[in-house]
């Protein structure tokens, strides 16, 4: 008995393999801002070949995460990879919010992934390296991350998305380590104004950037979500708002990066 279960173990493992036919790279990027290694995993699709050239998505890990997480907690990243033909990018942010810290020169997240990370993934893999050929989201923090360092580097990123994404900081004045990365609201309470998704919207330039963004009707970041998919329609500024019944997991996440792949497959295919 104890044999059998032995191989049937075998036999699905293989049969996972086969499946995510995928490959992922556990790489180091140098980052000359902050003076330190950054780990990051580069999944490449199955038939990644390096004589074509491929669209990229930088994916974002949430707050006690790392850049392990979206692969450690399940296989669907690996498979739309292979499904939509995309090399996804998944760098290691600490607890960085994604933002150049005013406070703390060690933790200058946002140079790093518009400039160094994208231009060593650029360096070492065949991509398609114009902005339309680009996108970043992210979970929680790094739902705030995709939105933050897509509509700063325009220039860089055509399309960007946020799911269950922390889109306005200010609530949240001790949570989540964001005031070791800004300095406390009460002392520094420009910082926290001008690092907040929700106040970027003025550098969005009309139909510059695809804009996708979703949250949970039971999670705990849902008005604040509501509230930028409200000034953005108050801007005229047009994105796509998804809101379904979930909460703050992974059940709801396995499930929204899906639809974002599917719109950031439909831009690439546009242009």
């Amino acid at each position: 008995m104890k044999r059998l279960f032995i191989l049937f173990v075998l036999s699905q493992v293989i049969c996972i393999q086969l499946i995510l036919a995928s490959n992922i790279d556990s790489v180091k990027v140098f980052s000359h801002s902050m003076e330190k290694d950054i780990n990051t995993l580069i999944i490449t699709p199955e038939n990644y070949d390096a004589s074509n050239n491929y669209s990229v998505i930088y994916l974002l890990h949430g707050y006690g995460d790392n850049h392990k997480g979206w692969t450690a907690k399940g296989t669907i990243v690996r498979e739309l990879a292979d499904k939509y033909n995309f090399i996804v990018v998944c760098p290691d942010g600490d607890t960085s919010w994604y933002f150049d810290s005013p406070i703390d020169s060690t933790y200058q997240y946002e140079t790093f992934i518009s400039k160094e990370l994208v231009r060593w993934v650029d360096e070492n893999y065949s991509t398609k390296t114009s902005r339309t050929a680009r996108a970043i989201t992210g979970l929680s923090m790094g739902g705030h991350g995709g939105l933050y360092v897509g509509i700063r580097n325009q220039d860089v990123f055509g399309a960007c998305g946020s799911m269950s994404g922390g889109v306005d900081l200010r609530p949240f004045p001790n949570n989540w380590d964001i005031a070791k990365r800004l300095g406390s609201q009460s002392e520094y309470p420009q910082n926290w104004e001008e690092n907040s998704v929700i106040n970027l919207l003025h550098l969005v330039t009309p139909n510059s950037i695809k804009i996708i963004f979703d949250c949970g009707t039971d999670d705990f970041f849902y008005d604040v979500n509501v509230k930028l998919h409200n000034e953005m329609l108050y801007r005229n500024i047009q994105h796509d708002f998804i809101s379904r019944p979930g909460g703050h997991t992974w059940n709801y996440w396995q499930n929204a990066v899906k639809y974002q792949f599917m719109f950031f497959d439909d831009y690439f295919t546009s242009k």
